[in-house]
């Protein structure tokens, strides 16, 4: 992918205030896309849009949780350069509990943020992509759209009704120029955990050991545009991690085992002993 791949096209971006968003603003904005950069936090979005220099950038803030605003929040955005070629649903909300913990309140704001916002956010665009004959959504995903564990029931459920509802959008639109790339990162070094909620709706308040030396997001970002440039339908990103989608696909009983049992500790440990996925994932400056 050369950098000029984005260049003069319109990629708005949502949960891009930090983590995947950030670097993904930075990598769109370097590649010649004019960028529109939304997040619930105005302060952090003018950072991120100092960082991305001399581009075109523009800012819609809001809370894609709120979703009476996203008819308005498209609107805005279709004029700022006059239509959107990338729409990356990024934003999301994480959740740390027991299904006996969890309430009302926690699973209808996973909802909301996860899969009803980007889902009316898609329809507020998708008239202005059909009449244009082109369009591509970028959903960022998880592991857990693709099978559930403890303590991730109203994220998983939230992510999987992501996946549902874009690949029978995919289905729908495949002849109209309609474009959906799912992207199921595995561990990226983020603060995902340190912003989850706890099923009372309190914050998890922690980032747990195993995102602290996970992928980058810069190099998780750096293989979505990657990903977007080349119309994939779908791309695991991570470390051995992401192995797990094949297992779940292939040997669906022996991941329910080691889920389960240890959702991280057993789950690396089994990859670990197949030669060909137990090769971990390393930064560039490590491989040569």
């Amino acid at each position: 992918m050369t950098g000029g791949s984005f260049t003069g096209k319109v990629v708005w971006i949502t949960g891009a205030s930090s983590g995947i968003g950030r670097s993904l603003a930075l990598a769109f904005a370097a590649a010649g896309a004019r960028v529109i950069l939304s997040a619930r936090r105005k302060e952090a979005l003018q950072e991120v849009q100092r960082a991305c220099g001399t581009g075109e950038v523009r800012l819609i803030p809001f809370d894609l949780s709120d979703l009476d605003v996203v008819p308005a929040r498209a609107a805005e955005a279709l004029a700022c350069f006059g239509g959107v070629d990338i729409m990356v649903h990024n934003a999301g909300l994480a959740a740390r509990d027991r299904v006996t913990n969890t309430s009302r309140e926690v699973h209808e704001r996973l909802l909301r943020t996860n899969y009803l916002g980007p889902a009316l956010l898609t329809q507020a665009l998708l008239p202005s992509m059909l009449e244009r004959g082109a369009g591509h959504f970028v959903v960022i995903s998880s592991l857990s759209g693709k099978y559930g564990g403890p303590l991730l029931s109203a994220y998983a459920a939230s992510k999987h009704a992501l996946h549902g509802f874009f690949e029978s959008l995919r289905a729908e639109e495949h002849d109209q120029g309609i474009v959906i790339t799912i992207v199921v990162p595995g561990f990226i070094k983020t603060d995902i955990t340190a912003h989850a909620l706890t099923g009372s709706g309190g914050s998890f308040g922690r980032v747990l050991p195993l995102y602290r030396h996970a992928m980058s997001p810069d190099e998780c970002a750096r293989r979505i545009l990657l990903a977007v440039a080349r119309r994939r339908q779908e791309v695991l990103i991570g470390g051995t991690e992401v192995w797990t989608v094949y297992l779940k696909r292939w040997f669906p009983s022996m991941l329910s085992v080691v889920v389960r049992s240890h959702p991280v500790r057993l789950r690396n440990r089994l990859l670990g002993w197949i030669p060909v996925l137990g090769r971990r994932w390393r930064p560039p400056s490590a491989e040569r």
